[in-house]
């Protein structure tokens, strides 16, 4: 077969809520952008399992708008444990209101809940010091994603490519046939080889721009809240590329994740639970947060999902449980997602409480940007949950999320759409980029081969780079990893590439650079509690 090859403007690499922000804002520049996604639809990813919501200042409709900004300020930075860095922090609180009106409440006609009188029903989530949380029931990731996904997938200027998996990203030092582009000074990127599963064949895709939008690194843990694809694909081939990482051993653990024995994906129950009354239990049926925190059940994710693994390590329980008896309102009406997980579950949650435990959930580190989404590679860029902007510090705040993609996403479509008129590359450039070729051409990608490298990267990743770490733990995890990654590597060049293999190649890459991060951290701070 033919290799198929492309030259475009400007590539995206992911369709969450960044993805098709960052696209949309860039069409309606007058930008043509080409987008891809690894799943069937364009909400496949995290972005559409969101239940919480997105933060819009309470202040923004009584008038003050200053005020919540430097409250709301205060709150990350808390959460964050003052490892953010301030100037995201500052643009965010600025930024989003706006953001969230002009791109999700009009452009994208996002139906939030509102009261009886027509204001927003804003909610309060752990970290928070007031009730700013905009939401639609508890299913607002999707709700934000029906809107986006339908302006994008509507705009004559935007192309959707579904299920391409990118493989690498191409650079002139790395690719270029030609040995002279080498000794350029400055490498830049020139858009990535890409496996278009229908075909089962690579594809090279050549941009002037390219925007990471891949989501996070979930699945690289034992228990996560994460879409299946969520495997760090952003960040591996970032560090194959030689971008700069940031932050990349702070990996946030949602603290209530459903107990069941199903699937490795564990049902998110939302922290909005927590926020209007429902409260932790032991084993015993005893409340227990206060003991660890004066903030009891509204603590910082970090401080709360340490807490129940201090507890479940002390009582041997294999999980928690959550009380919801305190929540005033219909849980069906406004839990409907959590409500229809748990009843698919065989619980009345209206009678009996949620086991819980923690699971892997937000990746705080990433691909280190600036406030435009600009990456340490020319010509790259990357938003959302693969990027680091540095906003959320040590540990991320409630409801930051998708309202980081959002800005971001804006903040990236407009200086991209300043500087893609002026700039294309040169003929001679693009020629010397060779299309894929297959290393190996043995089409053993076992299924059973590849479950059994998985369960060693999520395992190991889980036990000694979870929640609680020691040296002892990582330095074993380090030596683990590092031979995984040796012996997938060698069974990469081997064998046929497949969709199989690109999620291993990634997820394994991505947790050797997560586990080395977190050792040449001594400091316990936040997400990264080192206890010994």
């Amino acid at each position: 077969m033919t290799p198929t090859r492309r030259h475009v403007p400007i590539l995206i690499i992911g369709s969450g809520v960044a993805g098709c922000t960052a696209a949309l804002t860039l069409a309606d520049a007058g930008c043509d952008v080409l987008l891809l996604n690894a799943g069937d639809t364009l909400a496949d990813g995290n972005s559409e399992l969101a239940q919480g919501g997105i933060i819009y200042r309470a202040a923004s409709q009584a008038g003050k708008p200053d005020d919540d900004a430097r409250a709301l300020e205060k709150d990350i930075l808390v959460a964050g444990h003052k490892y953010n860095y301030r100037k995201a922090v500052r643009c965010l609180c600025r930024l989003g209101p706006l953001c969230v009106d002009e791109m999700l409440i009009k452009r994208a006609g996002v139906a939030f809940d509102r009261n009886p009188d027509g204001s927003f029903n804003l909610t309060r989530e752990g970290g928070h010091s007031a009730p700013r949380i905009l939401h639609r029931a508890d299913y607002s990731g999707r709700a934000i994603m029906d809107g986006l996904a339908a302006q994008t997938l509507a705009h004559p200027r935007i192309t959707c490519l579904h299920r391409r998996a990118a493989i690498d990203l191409l650079t002139s030092h790395h690719h270029a046939k030609n040995s002279q582009y080498r000794y350029e000074v400055d490498n830049r990127c020139l858009g990535a080889y890409v496996l278009n599963e229908e075909s089962g064949e690579p594809e090279t895709i050549l941009a002037d721009w390219t925007v990471l939008a891949t989501g996070g690194v979930g699945q690289v843990f034992l228990h996560s809240t994460n879409a299946p694809g969520c495997v760090g694909a952003g960040v591996s081939m970032a560090f194959r590329a030689g971008v700069e990482l940031a932050n990349l051993e702070f990996m946030q653990f949602h603290p209530t994740a459903l107990y069941e024995e199903r699937s490795n994906r564990r049902a998110l129950i939302t922290e909005a639970m927590r926020g209007e009354g429902a409260r932790l239990l032991d084993d015993k049926g005893h409340a227990f947060m206060l003991r660890h925190d004066k903030r009891g059940d509204l603590a910082p994710r970090d401080v709360v999902a340490q807490a129940m693994m201090e507890e479940m390590l002390h009582s041997g329980a294999p999980c928690l449980f959550l009380d919801v008896s305190g929540v005033k309102q219909d849980l069906p009406t406004r839990f409907p997602t959590v409500f229809a997980q748990c009843r698919e579950a065989g619980l009345d949650i209206r009678t009996e409480p949620i086991p819980v435990v923690p699971a892997a959930h937000y990746f705080c580190g990433g691909v280190l940007t600036d406030m435009r989404g600009r990456t340490s590679l020319r010509g790259l860029y990357a938003i959302g949950e693969c990027a680091c902007t540095g906003l959320h510090g040590a540990n991320r705040l409630a409801s930051t999320s998708l309202l980081e993609a959002l800005v971001w996403g804006v903040s990236c479509g407009k200086d991209l759409a300043r500087r893609a008129s002026s700039k294309t590359l040169p003929a001679g450039l693009a020629a010397a980029i060779p299309d894929w070729r297959h290393e190996g051409d043995e089409r053993h990608d076992d299924p059973a081969l590849v479950a059994q490298d998985w369960a060693n990267i999520r395992n190991t990743m889980w036990n000694y780079v979870g929640i609680s770490r020691t040296e002892a733990r990582l330095r074993r995890a380090f030596e683990d990893m590092r031979d995984l990654v040796r012996h997938i590597h060698d069974f990469y060049k081997r064998t046929r590439i497949s969709r199989r293999l690109v999620d291993l190649f990634h997820g394994s890459q991505t947790a050797y650079v997560i586990t080395q991060a977190a050792m040449r951290n001594p400091v316990s701070i936040g997400c990264h509690q080192r206890i010994d």
